[in-house]
């Protein structure tokens, strides 16, 4: 097997053949697992059928049904494999016979059997799975993210995102984790994994933690997608309903988020006229969904927080008393420093900045926020607000030893340079 095909659909072949991949991958990848109960099996003959696509497509033409063709080929593959290796073949037996002991998956709303891309999004968000390890095999095996894309995405080297992948599979296969949909009974407790995993893909989309874009749209167009196709397998939930309002509502923005020359656009400087308008639409009428027939949840009132934005002309016309209290609310479902930095924002934007100031002063001694640049950036921002702008230039550069993305360097740059010009000084501020 060649290094391409056992790294997955990684491919510079042009867009029919890449788009086949993409869309077949992950449905590909759950229907050998749900045959063969075996993920490492299952990725090797996925990346073998890929191989063989990419040998045959190019001169033959995209086949009619590229997804089973590719299933055809992969399922061959295994076959022959389990006849050559007769122990490799007595484990898989083990496996099938188990899984068959083990009790049906419960029928979903809508009717019909799960889908096998289902039971993989819960296998890989098992709850016994570490979330550093949830998150790397999802975006390896749903994501079809190769191993050195994981790692690139996460700033870890990549031979320890490979020991990362192979601890989590080797885990699910030790503890004999099922592959299939939890019961009903388990679902709450689970879904919330998984629904942490597609906003973990997309939040590094959004804001990449290192290169030279401010985005990695590739990564936030496949949060999108697996988090349409669990809401196409989960229709009644509203949580999933509220994460792909959600994930709508700020990828809208994209175009505008950046200049020419990729440099950051904030929000009050961007020309709100190249938001994408038809996916704003479709994300508020999904936080309509997620906030209609109980109780919300963290992803349904942070849609509603995006879609209050997007509503707006400009950022003097936000409805920002109404964003401090959905702040309040997403208080109390999901506390986190994160959450409270951007009530303060928030706070900030409806009673001064130094309302928002007081409220990060009392956030200053939380581990996470000392080591995130935003929480630095903000801070600085309201000291410029202010008028204090030297502690302002001392904020940015804190900000800046932790940035991760070029673009967002070069931005804290510019901020340092103007919060100095206004100060009438240069270099740093003595603690």
């Amino acid at each position: 097997m060649t290094r391409r095909a056992a790294e997955g659909p990684e491919t510079s072949v042009g867009s029919p053949v890449e788009a086949a991949f993409r869309e077949e991958h992950g449905r590909l990848l759950a229907a050998l697992v749900h045959r063969f109960g075996d993920l490492d099996l299952a990725e090797e003959v996925a990346a073998e059928a890929i191989e063989a696509a990419l040998t045959h497509w190019p001169v033959d033409g995209v086949p009619s049904k590229p997804g089973a063709w590719l299933l055809t080929t992969a399922r061959r593959r295994a076959v022959d494999r389990l006849r050559r290796d007769k122990t490799y073949a007595t484990r898989i037996a083990v496996l099938q016979a188990e899984a068959d002991r083990a009790e049906p998956a419960p029928r979903v709303e809508g009717g019909g059997l799960p889908d096998e891309r289902l039971e993989l999004f819960f296998t890989c968000a098992h709850p016994a799975l570490p979330a550093d390890e949830r998150v790397a095999l999802m975006l390896r095996c749903l994501a079809g993210l190769t191993t050195t894309e994981v790692a690139r995405a996460f700033l870890v080297p990549s031979a320890t995102m490979g020991q990362r992948i192979v601890r989590a599979k080797k885990k699910i296969r030790v503890a004999r984790i099922p592959f299939r949909v939890p019961d009903a009974e388990e679902l709450p407790t689970r879904l919330p994994g998984v629904l942490q995993v597609i906003y973990s893909i997309f939040t590094e989309g959004y804001a990449a933690s290192s290169g030279p874009q401010l985005q990695r749209l590739d990564l936030a167009e496949e949060a999108i997608r697996l988090a349409r196709i669990l809401r196409s397998l989960l229709p009644g939930e509203r949580e999933i309903a509220g994460l792909l309002g959600l994930l709508l509502s700020v990828h809208a923005r994209r175009a505008a988020r950046s200049g020419p020359h990729g440099e950051i656009v904030l929000l009050d400087e961007q020309d709100r006229g190249r938001w994408d308008r038809p996916m704003i639409d479709e994300g508020r009428a999904l936080v309509v969904r997620s906030l209609t027939g109980g109780k919300p949840g963290p992803y349904g009132v942070q849609a509603a927080i995006a879609a209050l934005h997007n509503e707006a002309s400009g950022v003097e016309a936000t409805d920002w008393p109404q964003i401090v209290a959905l702040y309040d609310v997403l208080v109390g479902l999901a506390p986190s420093p994160i959450v409270a930095m951007n009530r303060a924002v928030a706070v900030a934007m409806r009673d001064g900045p130094a309302a928002g100031l007081a409220l990060l002063a009392e956030l200053a001694d939380e581990p996470l926020l000392r080591r995130h640049a935003p929480f630095r950036t903000v801070q600085g921002d309201l000291l410029s607000r202010l008028g204090r702008h030297a502690e302002a230039a001392d904020s940015f550069r804190r900000a800046l030893e932790l940035a991760g993305s070029e673009p967002e360097q070069d931005h804290l740059r510019r901020r340092i340079a103007a919060a100095e010009q206004q100060s009438g000084s240069a270099g740093p501020m003595a603690d």
